[in-house]
């Protein structure tokens, strides 16, 4: 039996697989708000505390966290839990324990996921032996490189959502200019993420938003000015989730040129599902490809959103049950 789980800054999703050939089998899964928990260890015994029945040894467990992993211990970014694999591991008696990024474990779900679990954006052109890369925007943004290598695609980590963001257009200086003054800095997490797309309602907003019903100076949910913007309820709603989209778009470009990813790009990420019309509608791979004078290399590449929110968990699962030598 397999251990895995997803770990980011708003919930922890964990699950238990069956070990197999090919992709692992779900047994159960089930989420745990973080804050709800001192930690890790916590949150995994009141999961396994409501399975139905004692769980078989465990073989394996792998952990994708939100936050940068140095000896196999990690802080979280958004949540105060430090996670130290090893102490994982003596807890539940579990012989091979690994902490991944959270990206990084999504990673290792692009082999096993189906043609139903994704949404094409760019169909492309695959180089199957190609690079590929992901993306994910959801509590924060993470980005992950899967360089092909020896016949498999061998995810690594990255930080890349904490890269200072680049403007491209005047109204995106105007916002870069508000995210300075706010932050200090403004990295790619304070414009691509669910707190990100606040940042700009906020931006488009200064006198408040009665589609979203904010008072001036508050924040409105992402989920309430998303859906007031593909509902064209608000002028300013729909012009915030359009910069949203392009600037997506714009790093994902970012991405698959630092990767040289002729395999495709992944879009995940809870937020992308949400507003799919919004990725498909064209403004997000116009700003992919807009980086002469890479435009025809970029056309090529296939782009599509993960549509499993699940995938990060399943990742972590994948990895959970390789043999020890592919790690």
């Amino acid at each position: 039996m397999l251990l895995a789980g997803d770990v980011g800054g708003t919930k922890a999703l964990l699950g238990l697989f069956l070990d197999g050939p090919g992709r692992p089998e779900l047994v159960d899964a089930r989420a745990f708000a973080t804050r709800d928990y001192a930690g890790l260890e916590e949150a995994v015994d009141a999961f396994l505390a409501v399975q139905p029945r004692p769980v078989t040894p465990l073989t394996a467990a792998s952990f994708g966290v939100a936050g940068p992993i140095v000896n196999q211990v990690a802080r979280l970014t958004n949540v105060p839990w430090v996670v130290d694999a090893s102490a994982v591991a003596s807890r539940f008696h579990v012989p091979n324990v690994t902490l991944l990024n959270d990206l990084q474990a999504m990673a290792y779900s692009v082999d096993v996921l189906e043609p139903g679990e994704l949404a094409v954006v760019q169909p492309g052109r695959a180089v199957p032996t190609g690079n590929a890369a992901l993306i994910a925007a959801g509590t924060g943004l993470g980005e992950a490189l899967l360089h092909y290598v020896g016949g498999r695609f061998i995810p690594s980590p990255t930080e890349g959502g904490h890269a200072d963001f680049a403007p491209r257009t005047a109204d995106e200086v105007a916002l870069l200019r508000h995210l300075t003054g706010r932050f200090g800095r403004a990295d790619y997490e304070h414009v691509i993420s669910g707190p990100g797309l606040v940042n700009i309602h906020r931006f488009m907003h200064p006198d408040g938003c009665a589609a979203c019903g904010v008072e001036a100076g508050r924040d409105a949910a992402p989920s309430r000015i998303s859906a007031a913007a593909l509902g064209r309820h608000c002028p300013d709603c729909v012009r915030a989730l359009e910069v949203f989209v392009s600037v997506y778009g714009a790093e994902a470009g970012n991405l698959a040129l630092r990767s040289v990813a002729t395999a495709g790009v992944f879009v995940g990420g809870g937020i992308a599902p949400k507003i799919l019309p919004a990725l498909q509608d064209g403004r997000f791979i116009d700003a992919f490809r807009a980086k002469a004078p890479m435009e025809d290399f970029l056309a090529r590449v296939p782009v599509s959103v993960i549509l499993n929110d699940r995938a990060g968990l399943l990742g972590a699962a994948v990895h959970a049950g390789m043999p020890r030598s592919l790690h």
